[in-house]
């Protein structure tokens, strides 16, 4: 049918702490306010503009700190529009950021680096993005809103950009043994139940 991201949920507002200044040929940095990130996606790519800046991890969605052991540390961001080879407009977003996840085997945290970089083609039309996702598999393409939460758009990459279950190489092996340790062995106990009872 489509592309995954063509799932993507409706852009949210109210949740970034940030106001976008034009620093001059279409770049822009994200200043602290009390308003979300906004950008009109299709404007943004058709000028090729960019924007950069960091987000605190404790600022952003509760759907992303679920997936995270704590909520120390900042997100750096690199969003950049331009058209691809097709002419067609699309969004390019970087990130990078020194995240803890939780260890699945020993439920301790433990640190995971992100490093995504994705291109998202923008489509004003259903049909021709499911048709253009028909032709190309591999096309992470979206129906355009006429406004997008860059800090929605930043949430939706990290939660793609983590591991499914992270492990630590070497964790879980001494507290394995512990725990075998301290556990009785049931055939032990057997025996003894069955030994009978001296005169």
């Amino acid at each position: 049918m489509t592309a995954a991201r063509a799932a993507r949920p409706r852009p949210r507002f109210g949740l970034a702490l940030f106001l976008l200044t034009n620093q001059g040929n279409g770049l822009y940095h994200a200043e602290f306010m009390s308003k979300p990130i906004l950008i009109d996606p299709l404007k943004f790519a058709r000028e090729g503009a960019s924007l950069s800046g960091k987000l605190p991890v404790s600022g952003l969605d509760e759907r992303v700190h679920d997936d995270l052991s704590d909520t120390s540390g900042e997100v750096s961001y690199l969003l950049e529009g331009f058209r691809d080879e097709l002419q067609r407009p699309a969004l390019r977003i970087r990130l990078e950021a020194g995240l803890n996840v939780t260890c699945q085997r020993c439920l301790d945290g433990m640190p995971f680096s992100l490093d995504t970089d994705s291109v998202i083609t923008l489509f004003t039309s259903q049909e021709k993005l499911e048709e253009a996702c028909e032709l190309d598999e591999e096309l992470d393409a979206v129906l355009a809103e006429p406004e997008l939460d860059v800090a929605a758009l930043i949430e939706d990459e990290i939660i793609m950009g983590l591991p499914h279950a992270p492990k630590h190489d070497e964790c879980g092996r001494e507290t394995l043994s512990l725990a075998k340790a301290d556990k009785p062995n049931p055939f032990a106990v057997l025996a003894t139940l069955k030994r009978p009872k001296s005169e």
